[in-house]
């Protein structure tokens, strides 16, 4: 329960937080499996492209409304450490110079949200909310 005007603002924060994470994630996986955002045609869903498309999507969206939010947080900063370690290190251990740190800051923000859960005003908190009363 909320009930300081310091407890009420990290609560906010950390909402902003999941949300603004989980739209702009939702974006790269639109980009592979619409071809939306970009000049590219989507990618096939069996692929491995594919595949993290729809993690970034559908992932990104249960984010976004903070539902099983440790669980996919958990799923998606995987998934962003084996992009930044298949895709990126290859090209050199300096993130700025290798382009990979995008994957990085996505990793540690679900690194973030898988150890600290989606929040007060998400739909985890809800149901969290719910199961205190009936108790």
């Amino acid at each position: 329960m909320i009930t300081s005007p310091a407890e009420r603002i990290r609560a906010l924060a950390l909402n902003a937080f999941r949300i603004v994470f989980g739209l702009m994630f939702m974006q790269h996986g639109a980009q592979k499996m619409f071809g939306i955002f970009t000049d590219q045609d989507p990618v096939s869903l069996t692929s491995l492209l594919g595949v993290a498309g729809v993690l970034e999507f559908w992932g990104g969206l249960l984010i976004v409304v903070g539902l099983l939010t440790r669980t996919v947080a958990f799923v998606l900063a995987g998934q962003m450490a084996i992009a930044y370690f298949r895709q990126h290190f290859p090209g050199g251990p300096v993130p700025i110079m290798n382009r990979g740190e995008l994957a990085i800051l996505y990793c540690f923000a679900f690194a973030y949200m898988a150890a600290h859960g989606g929040g007060a005003f998400s739909v985890d908190g809800l149901i969290d909310r719910r199961r205190t009363r009936a108790s």
